[in-house]
């Protein structure tokens, strides 16, 4: 079974966890021990996991991720008014090869989501996103990325994978699951325009840094249809992780990274969370921590919310227009917006209703304005195909 693969959570970890306030993470997380074993997953919400595998970096890393040091930062942090119960698996450690991490992960993975168990997973590569996207075979049938990043990591297609062009695997393998992948914070100079183009052709959401940190509320549409968040640490300035060499100048800053996080937690369908490209530095394992506990304290503002004309927690509004009538709904409860999709109806839902897409209010003011929202019009074509 996957889960014997897994390695207790180290003594020095422990040790700082007694140490701790009843009020603190760490005094509150049922942890994998030596003595203990595994923790009970059922009724866990949560359930961390650390990744010992780098050996895919497009640049290779000096030294491992210390993930211990990104444990006691979080777990010195203090509980939320939370009702969520934490796990901490301990660590995946290096397989025979890099593919064998991966089915370890694939697998762990899977078994958590068939718990109802959201994995965190801390992993020094990008890559690992891959292994987490590919537990979905068999589970869900339709799945929707999105990539924290400063890169799109479509790398070259004869090129093996790396955390540059994992995602070249995961649009060409088989089963192809993935519907629809969407880009936070891409840095046009870190991508050739043949990227960018691909990106138009697939009809995958892509946002350059300063659209996102003109607005950061542009995120929560594209994260309340994920099933998958994956975030580079790359994407965030140097600045902010202590000027630690492979970071960028520009970025998002620690705010900024720590409220996606937030809006990742409240969205009811991200069922993983990953982290990735850390390095070890002091500063560096702070924000990592923080971001991980904006993740957590987001989950406890879930509202789960299904749109409908009969339902009078929303209001429904019909937006005419020369070849298209859009039909919005706005929740009474959360001020959310979605707008009905019909395209989708044939090839990817059952029912006899078109699907709901998340949108803002920005959409809904446009489409009065006669401009179709680009992201009706992504997932209106991508229907079709």
């Amino acid at each position: 079974m996957a889960f014997d693969f897994l390695v207790p959570v180290s003594t020095k970890v422990l040790a700082h966890c007694e140490l701790l306030p009843p009020q603190a993470l760490g005094k509150n997380v049922f942890m994998h021990t030596e003595r203990e074993g595994l923790p009970v997953l059922a009724n866990a919400s949560f359930a961390i996991i650390g990744v010992n595998e780098s050996r895919n970096a497009f640049e290779k890393k000096p030294e491992p991720l210390d993930i211990s040091q990104i444990r006691i930062a979080l777990y010195r942090l203090m509980m939320g008014n939370w009702n969520a119960t934490i796990v901490d698996l301990g660590d995946i450690n290096e397989g025979e090869t890099v593919e064998d991490t991966y089915f370890v992960v694939k697998e762990i993975v899977a078994g958590l989501l068939e718990e109802n168990v959201i994995p965190i997973i801390i992993g020094g590569t990008q890559d690992i996103t891959y292994a987490s996207y590919r537990a979905f075979d068999g589970i869900k049938d339709m799945v929707n990325l999105v990539s924290v990043d400063s890169r799109f990591d479509f790398g070259a297609d004869e090129e093996l994978i790396s955390s540059h062009s994992y995602m070249s695997r995961i649009i060409t393998d088989k089963p192809n699951n993935l519907f629809n992948f969407s880009n936070l914070g891409y840095q046009s100079y870190f991508n050739a325009q043949e990227e960018i183009d691909l990106m138009e052709r697939l009809f995958f959401d892509a946002y350059r840094l300063g659209e996102i940190t003109s607005d950061i509320t542009l995120v929560e549409p594209l994260l309340r249809n994920a099933n998958i968040l994956s975030m580079d640490a790359r994407a965030i300035k140097a600045s902010e992780v202590g000027f630690a060499s492979g970071f960028s100048p520009n970025g998002f800053d620690g705010r900024e990274i720590c409220a996606i996080a937030r809006y990742a937690g409240i969205s009811d369908k991200l069922s993983v969370f990953g982290i990735y490209e850390c390095e070890n530095h002091p500063q560096a394992f702070q924000l990592m921590a923080q971001i991980i506990w904006y993740f957590m304290e987001g989950f406890n503002f879930r509202v789960s919310e299904a749109p409908s004309a009969k339902n009078e927690d929303f209001s429904k509004f019909i937006v005419p227009s020369e070849t298209e009538q859009l039909v919005f709904f706005k929740s009474h409860i959360t001020e959310r917006w979605w707008v009905e999709v019909p395209s989708i109806l044939t090839s990817h839902t059952k029912s006899n209703s078109p699907a709901l897409l998340p949108c803002t209010e920005q959409d809904y003011l446009d489409a009065c304005d006669q401009i179709i929202p680009e992201r009706w019009y992504k997932a209106y074509k991508k229907g079709f195909n």
